[in-house]
């Protein structure tokens, strides 16, 4: 009988770090999204006309617009210029399709460049200038050290949107792995009275701390102890576990010590399994990139201690011995866990998560552009997964100005 690993394996934690899953670090809940992402690149925009190429420079954040600037652009050798209008957007028109080009300005004395783009054969590119990241982070930085020495207030936390369970079957012993965001939207740390204490499902066995797991998190035997006072923002816990069965029914019950802004549960589907639950009121079979199906659940805001109720129906199981392996062979699974953060049929409407799934969106788009140059992928796999991302971006970037729903964490009067 092996035990569980204290990490995620190499190839998988890639996907799960930049799915925002694993060892991200905690940001004030006040805090813009990380415009460092798209600083400087350009990104497609079919809908615009061929050979148009806007540039937006704003300061510091999106929506932070910056209008008058100056904003040059260098196609196939040939410089233009543009003054950004109310919005901060620069156009360009009648650029020559396959040109290299670049787009510059300078605000209030720093000078920026975009990454270098090719103007596309067909539709347009938006590219975006931030001015003023580096300025923005060192006064973060002082804000945070400030709060971090500033003694706690009484307040509550909650597990965030971007909270889920994952299970993997492995013979007849299921795998769970609880991958938990605990919200503080407070701006100072937060005293909840006490640790919370999560005490895992009878049969439980073999727990552990996955590594990026935050340090304040403990496991012994089958209880969680997570110690405060927590910081603003996000204290991430990873945990995986053994849970036994020796049927073709599991009934799976776990009580949280916070609210859960919003309940998601993945079981990898095998053979006929189904899932039910009180807290579910939906679920989907739903397929990874890789092929593997999982049947997802996901439900509203679910009050602390107010357990969590699955039950698994038509659950492979075996008479042998149970074999238990390494979580390199959960692969499918913590892939799962990965693609779930940004590109579940659900989004998280929650800020930081709609982060994490953009920055994972840019990366795919462009590895699926290097794909497209050295002819691993095929013109219409090609074509249908690049709208399928620009969709998506879209979506986000749509997503990133409206409020976050569910319950909040934060100081003295804030419901959980």
């Amino acid at each position: 009988m092996r035990p569980l690993p204290a990490r995620w394996p190499a190839r998988i934690a890639v996907v799960l770090l930049a799915a925002g899953a694993v060892g991200r670090p905690a940001s004030a809940p006040t805090q813009m999204p990380d415009t460092s992402i798209t600083h400087g690149r350009a990104l497609p925009a079919p809908e615009r006309p061929t050979g148009t190429v806007t540039v937006r420079v704003v300061r510091e954040s999106i929506g932070n617009d910056a209008p008058g600037e100056t904003v040059r652009i260098t196609v196939g050798g040939k410089v233009s210029a543009a003054t950004t209008d109310a919005m901060g957007r620069a156009e360009f028109k009648d650029l020559s399709p396959g040109a290299p080009g670049q787009a510059a300005a300078t605000v209030d004395g720093e000078a920026m460049e975009s990454q270098p783009f090719t103007v596309p054969s067909s539709g347009g590119l938006r590219v975006i200038l931030v001015a003023g990241i580096a300025k923005a982070a060192e006064r973060r930085a002082q804000q945070a050290a400030q709060e971090a020495a500033a003694p706690p207030v009484k307040g509550t936390v909650v597990f965030g949107g971007n909270s889920r369970v994952l299970m993997q079957f492995t013979d007849d012993t299921l795998q769970v792995y609880y991958v938990l965001d605990v919200v503080n939207n407070a701006r100072a740390r937060v005293d909840v009275g006490g640790p919370l204490i999560i005490d895992l499902p009878p049969g439980s066995g073999g727990a552990t701390a996955l590594e990026g797991s935050s340090k304040s998190a403990t496991v012994t035997g089958n209880r969680i102890t997570i110690t405060g006072p927590f910081a603003a923002g996000t204290t991430s816990v990873q945990v995986a576990y053994r849970l036994l069965h020796s049927s073709d029914r599991v009934e799976f019950a776990q009580k949280w010590p916070a609210a859960f802004q919003q309940v998601t549960v993945g079981v990898q589907k095998v053979g006929a399994l189904t899932m039910s639950s009180p807290q579910l009121p939906t679920t989907t079979d739903v397929t990874t990139d890789n092929g593997t199906v999982f049947v997802l659940g996901r439900g509203a805001t679910l009050a602390a201690n107010e357990p969590l109720t699955v039950s698994l129906a038509n659950v492979p199981h075996h008479s042998r011995t149970p074999r238990y392996v390494a979580l390199g062979l959960a692969g499918a699974m913590l892939l799962f866990g990965g693609w779930l953060a940004w590109s579940g049929p659900a989004r998280d409407t929650s800020k930081r998560a709609l982060t994490n799934r953009r920055e994972a969106l840019l990366q795919e788009l462009e590895q699926l552009e290097t794909r497209r140059r050295n002819g691993s992928v095929g013109p219409d796999r090609y074509a249908t997964r690049r709208q399928q991302i620009l969709s998506d971006l879209e979506y986000v970037y749509g997503e990133l100005d409206q409020p976050a729903d569910g319950p909040r964490g934060g100081g003295e009067g804030v419901a959980a």
